[in-house]
């Protein structure tokens, strides 16, 4: 089980070209399946989940180390122990869920499948939510492309993962005998009139539209300062003041993007005229130009928060986003860990915490919506910007910093998380990011532009704003995941209430 699980943490972005393949996630998930259906026992199959899952997750997240051990100085030994922890952990999950599929134990088909499916999505939404979530890496980010991704406007990433887990399911299944039997040929004619009307409704969907506000021009800065030297006051810091600066005043496009902490300073820490020079260089271009720019604000009474301000003509004042969902021991102390942090050298480790909705930047007849590095990770949480449509966003302006993680494949898997977003809701995607991806994805979920990683850059394009909710977006924002959970419970309320009658039968015969 340890290589099917590597194998489907390289399915979500293939080493070296960093690709995600949605049949490698397919064939890589059928084998857990069939080694599922071929184990007598539950504790087998839960056995047999915890390998999978943590080699999986550890696949996918291992770049953890760099950030811990690289430039947080924990201890080698103690950096690869946390993160094989938290594999371990997250684990935990998908072997309840291989047990509860074992004590089951249906004979048809098409039933495994359908109780697969529903056990996978329970684990995939347990590891989303609980403990603050960390969703990185879910099965479903594969399938930015291929047969399920139009499914993305209707279920979103979960849904998606919960079909591919059912389609894995029936793989596993196949026996040779099924060739020459014109009923499983018609199953998979139906599957794919099915997939196919679903590509073709939203092709139509999104052909027949169009936006009322002409494109717009935008620049997106990559200052691929080196995180070793981002918060040093001799090097990273006066590097980042000034190239930033000067590619805010120099950007001739409508809208310019510069990453997470692009500014490592807080406002009284700055030179006098820094911020109100940039205030007022924006405010004096008429209806032209626009910038957002992420910062730390606040101060040691009030707390701080990791922050975007933005600058344009159409506001009197400074706009202002500060981030919502923060990154456990990076930006906020998990209780009974503090002596884990202290073993780390990272600045500003205590962040307090933004509103999940908060107002998007009106500018050049878009509502352009702020998230800060993972946030876009968490669909529930940018649905609930879609509650009012007059308010919904028309542009997602996605602003990071993973440098943390070197130059690993988490720039990548973070570029596919943007695209799945893209895919839900139909919203073009600007990724300004310190050393990657730098990106321009449009509302169909393509990468329209992007800059190599590691270098800096700066990248300039149009995007057009979306003005349509999807309906992902519409039942999402009132009610969260929660028909997502309902439909696995129903499923699995249903199995057990069949596993019951046929034992009764057994017992009664």
């Amino acid at each position: 089980m340890l290589p099917a699980g590597w194998l489907h943490a390289a399915s979500l972005a293939w080493p070296g070209h960093g690709a995600a393949l949605w049949w490698l996630q397919l064939l890589s998930l059928a084998l857990l399946c069939k080694a599922l259906l071929a184990t007598p026992r539950r504790r087998d199959g839960a056995l047999l989940g915890w390998l999978f899952g943590t080699s999986w997750l550890a696949g996918t997240f291992w770049w953890l180390f760099t950030s811990m051990h690289t430039y947080g100085g924990l201890a080698a030994p103690l950096a690869a122990a946390g993160v094989l922890a938290l594999a371990l952990f997250l684990a935990l999950y998908y072997a309840a869920v291989c047990a509860l599929f074992k004590h089951f134990n249906f004979t048809h088909r098409a039933v495994n499948a359908l109780v697969f499916a529903a056990c996978w999505l329970l684990a995939e939404l347990a590891r989303g939510v609980l403990w603050t979530g960390f969703p990185w890496g879910a099965s479903g980010y594969a399938h930015i492309s291929g047969l399920l991704f139009p499914l993305a406007r209707w279920v979103g990433v979960y849904g998606i993962g919960a079909a591919a887990a059912g389609l894995a399911m029936l793989l596993a299944q196949v026996r040779r005998s099924d060739l020459r039997d014109p009923k499983i040929w018609a199953m998979c004619g139906y599957g794919a009139m099915l997939l196919f009307g679903l590509h073709a409704q939203r092709q139509l969907t999104l052909n027949n539209y169009r936006h009322e506000q002409p494109p717009l021009s935008v620049a997106l800065l990559q200052g691929n300062i080196p995180q070793d030297e981002k918060f040093q006051s001799g090097t990273g810091i006066p590097l980042a003041l000034q190239w930033y600066s000067r590619q805010l005043y120099a950007s001739q496009a409508d809208l310019t993007l510069a990453p997470e902490t692009a500014i490592p300073l807080l406002p009284q820490q700055l030179s006098p005229g820094y911020l109100d020079g940039l205030r007022s260089w924006f405010s004096t271009w008429g209806d032209h130009r626009a910038a957002l720019v992420g910062m730390p604000l606040g101060n040691a009474a009030q707390g701080y928060t990791n922050s975007v301000i933005g600058w344009s003509p159409a506001e009197p004042s400074a706009y202002r986003y500060d981030k919502h969902h923060l990154v456990p021991f990076g930006e906020f102390i998990p209780p009974l860990f503090q002596w884990f942090v202290r073993m780390m050298d990272i600045p500003l480790g205590e962040f307090s915490q933004g509103a999940l909705v908060q107002p998007s930047l009106h500018w050049a007849g878009e509502r352009i919506a702020p998230t800060i590095c993972y946030e876009d990770l968490f669909t529930e949480e940018l649905a609930a910007r879609f509650a009012q449509e007059a308010q919904a966003p028309t542009i997602f302006a996605n602003l990071s910093n993973i440098a943390w993680f070197g130059d690993s494949v988490a720039i990548d898997q973070h570029l596919h998380i943007s695209q799945m977003r893209a895919l839900e809701f139909e919203r073009p995607f600007l990724r300004a990011t310190n050393t990657g991806a730098t990106a321009i994805i449009d509302h169909r979920g393509n990468v329209v532009q992007q800059l190599p990683s590691a270098q800096r850059a700066v990248l300039t394009g149009e995007v057009t704003g979306h003005q349509q909710r999807t309906p992902y977006a519409r039942w999402m924002a009132v009610t969260g995941l929660w028909p997502l959970a309902a439909w696995a419970l129903v499923v699995l309320g249903l199995a057990l209430w069949q596993h019951r009658r046929g034992k009764l039968r057994c017992a009664t015969s």
